[in-house]
């Protein structure tokens, strides 16, 4: 089985830092639990200059190393990689995130599982001469059996797959959103998610 899984926010708390750092640098008060929109810009209610500077602080080696890992991810996904199934991130970071993202991974043990940089968004890099790894064209010739994403924004690089099983991780931007059909199933945590995946075997 070939499995795409998402990387912020799935394999990590992307938005617990996100809503401490808003914080500390502009004194916007978001609780993670008040995040409302995947657009980080719309839910902290941001300027574009201050949206860029917290991008780009977001995506500093230090930062991204630091981020917490959702529990139960490693684990997880090493069982599947151990029953033979094919994990690959698939994330939306520019490839100037890609080394300090591989080193994450490696470090939480997720060293069996692929990583490509796609351009999810349609945006251009906050980085500077930094693009993405995996072009949209090839990235549509890859086959999954099984996704796990929180962003509805990205649901629609998941349609082109009408047999795919795709667990929705639930987090407060995709609370109120619609899938878009009866494969995307809602989860509440990587056990759930697990259980999903094996009932598909």
């Amino acid at each position: 089985m070939n499995i795409y899984v998402d990387f912020d926010d799935c394999l990590c708390e992307t938005a617990e830092y996100f809503s401490a750092s808003v914080r500390e640098m502009f004194g916007v008060d978001v609780p993670y639990e008040k995040i409302k929109y995947f657009d980080l810009q719309k839910s902290f209610k941001l300027t574009d200059e201050q949206y860029k500077e917290i991008m780009e602080k977001g995506h500093t080696r230090e930062v991204l190393l630091s981020y917490e890992e959702t529990p139960g991810a490693s684990e997880t996904i090493n069982k599947w990689i151990s029953s033979g199934h094919n994990v690959s991130i698939i994330t939306g970071r520019p490839c100037s995130s890609f080394e300090p993202s591989r080193q994450w991974l490696d470090e939480h043990g997720l060293n069996g599982a692929e990583l490509f940089c796609l351009d999810k968004y349609g945006r251009d890099s906050f980085t500077k001469n930094s693009g993405f790894s995996l072009k949209l064209e090839d990235y549509y010739k890859m086959h999954f059996d099984f996704a796990v994403e929180d962003s509805p924004m990205a649901f629609k690089f998941l349609n082109h797959l009408p047999n795919l099983k795709v667990a929705v991780f639930d987090r407060p931007w995709n609370v109120d959103c619609e899938f878009p059909n009866e494969n995307f199933h809602r989860c509440a945590g990587w056990k759930s998610i697990d259980a999903f995946m094996e009932s598909g075997l």
